[in-house]
This record gives C-alpha cells, sequence and structure tokens, in this order.
C-alpha cells in the first residue's frame, strides 16, 4: 500500500514539473518581432518593439534559471506586442495615406474654385 501511495505521489510530482521547452520556442516570437521591423513597426510602434524585445529578453533570462512556465508566457506577451506593433503600423501608414489624399483633394477644389469660381460646388 505505501508503494502505490509513493508511486501516486512521485507521479503527481513529476506532472507537476515544467518540462523545458524546445529551442523553436523562440522562433515563433523571433519571427514575429521581424516581421514588425520589416512592417514599419520601430518608426510607427517603437513602445511596442521595445516591449517584445523586452519580453524576448526576460523569457531567455527565464529559460536559463528554468523558470520554463513564465518564459513560455514572456515569449506569448513578445508576440503579442509584436502584433500589436504590425497593427499599429498599419494603422498609421493608413491615417497617412488619408491625410495625404484630404490634402490632394483640397489643392483639386482649390484649382477648380480658381478655374470656375462660384460654378464649382
Amino acid at each position: 500500500m505505501k508503494l502505490i501511495l509513493a508511486t501516486v505521489i512521485l507521479l503527481a510530482l513529476v506532472a507537476c514539473t515544467s518540462v523545458r521547452p524546445g529551442p523553436d520556442a523562440f522562433a515563433s516570437a523571433e519571427t514575429s518581432i521581424a516581421a514588425a521591423v520589416k512592417a514599419g513597426g520601430d518608426e510607427f510602434a517603437p513602445v511596442e518593439m521595445r516591449f517584445a524585445r523586452e519580453k524576448l529578453e526576460s523569457a531567455q533570462e527565464g529559460m536559463d534559471k528554468q523558470q520554463y512556465e513564465v518564459a513560455l508566457y514572456l515569449v506569448e506577451q513578445s508576440e503579442i506586442n509584436s502584433e500589436l506593433a504590425i497593427e499599429k503600423t498599419r494603422a498609421a501608414k493608413s491615417r497617412r495615406r488619408v491625410n495625404e489624399l484630404r490634402k490632394s483633394n483640397e489643392e483639386l477644389e482649390n484649382k477648380l474654385r480658381e478655374t470656375f469660381g462660384g460654378e464649382f460646388k
């Protein structure tokens, strides 16, 4: 009976220990950061890019300290910050384009008013 109880306790302890993630655990976060850089994240979302890099660095430190669950959580946070940087970059580029088109429309309107005067509406 004691042997069975000891076996059950041992199995429970083994189940609770975290398993070291494989080397590809960081690949997704690194790819996300690279995609955000390529999209222009350093220019349009510098805070999110800094957070993504810091979280990835902290995750690597967590791996060194064998805090695998924390490391995986930080990897996920790094990916989320990278994705946020990509979306903020897209939004900023869209705003820029809208402003350029608005300015162009205003210039065209002014030229039409100059040409046609009060007839243009």
